[in-house]
């Protein structure tokens, strides 16, 4: 069972790698649209809204689908004050029972919430109430269910990972 669990987990952290990676990309043009938006601004004295649109539309996409991919190479905030001192065992059950109890309640309300607001905006086919906003505003809606969908896969690889810690196995293949 640890081992179907394994392979499955291993799918889980190539699928958040390549997210993840290719949301890294997304960075480097959220930056130039900055400098263009700055340069157009108080150069030329000229605004766009779609152009400011995009910018929050991009930075809410990296945030989101890069979520999965932070809990994967372990860098979302945490207190490590005795963590960082804890027995890989002990460690184990802090992320076991902390994804138990706090990351997939808080996945699933997240999209239990995010669906029928993401759903309206589809049918409706809602987009920006700004005068020259971007179309579409269920694909940036969308990417609430994307990138917590992905957190909560990769808390499965999380689970998985420190259920075989806790059976005396080695984590590492997994990862």
């Amino acid at each position: 069972m640890l081992e179907l669990l394994a392979r499955l987990s291993q799918a889980i952290n190539r699928l958040n790698e390549r997210v993840g990676v290719a949301v890294s990309w997304l960075t480097t043009v959220l930056v130039l649209m900055f400098c263009y938006d700055v340069i157009t601004r108080y150069v030329f004295n000229y605004s766009n809204v779609a152009m400011f649109e995009l910018e929050w539309h991009l930075f809410a996409i990296i945030f989101l689908a890069g979520a999965g991919y932070t809990l994967r190479h372990d860098k979302h905030v945490r207190v490590d004050v005795l963590y960082a001192k804890f027995s890989p065992k002990n460690q184990a059950w802090v992320n076991l029972l902390g994804t138990l109890c706090f990351l997939f309640p808080f996945c699933l309300i997240v999209i239990k919430s995010a669906w029928p607001y993401t759903e309206i905006a589809y049918r409706i086919s809602e987009g920006s109430p700004d005068p020259g906003g971007l179309p579409y505003r269920f694909v940036i809606k969308g990417f609430m269910l994307i990138g917590f969908g992905l957190l909560m896969l990769q808390g499965i690889s999380l689970v998985t990972a420190s259920l075989i810690t806790l059976a005396g196995g080695d984590a590492r293949k997994v990862r």
